[in-house]
């Protein structure tokens, strides 16, 4: 499916992760988001464990907003439907900006605890997930 995808233009890979039962909900959301912004988003997902894999493509070397806008509702969505932000890929640098979303903010407050116990002086992964 990549080489297919590179074909089309350049491709952002995404991934989340929602319960087995919501992977329907959770395909009619993506038939969704590319109307509202009509967009392309080719999917591909390991069905067995409900991670889905859909794939943001557009012209250019920067992600368009419009790529954000419709990325946010995409994993709004998932959260929405009991799922995660992401199944296997890791939140990152570019899932972040949704990582108090799906924690809470408890969560998010105790994971920067966390962290900071761990590494006090900010010399892993600086600016990966927490950057203040």
């Amino acid at each position: 499916m990549h080489p297919a995808m590179e074909a089309m233009g350049t491709t952002l890979i995404e991934d989340v992760s929602v319960p087995r039962s919501a992977l329907p909900a959770m395909f009619d959301e993506i038939a969704r988001i590319e109307r509202a912004y009509d967009l392309v988003i080719p999917t591909v997902c390991h069905a067995g464990d409900g991670n889905l894999h859909p794939n943001f493509v557009f012209d250019g070397e920067e992600v368009p907003e419009i790529i954000w806008r419709a990325a946010d509702e995409l994993f709004r969505a998932a959260l929405r439907l009991g799922g995660t932000l992401t199944g296997e890929h890791g939140v990152g640098v570019l899932k972040r900006r949704w990582l108090v979303d799906e924690l809470g903010e408890d969560q998010w407050q105790l994971q920067r605890q966390i962290t900071r116990v761990f590494d006090p002086l900010g010399i892993l992964n600086p600016g990966k997930v927490f950057t203040d």
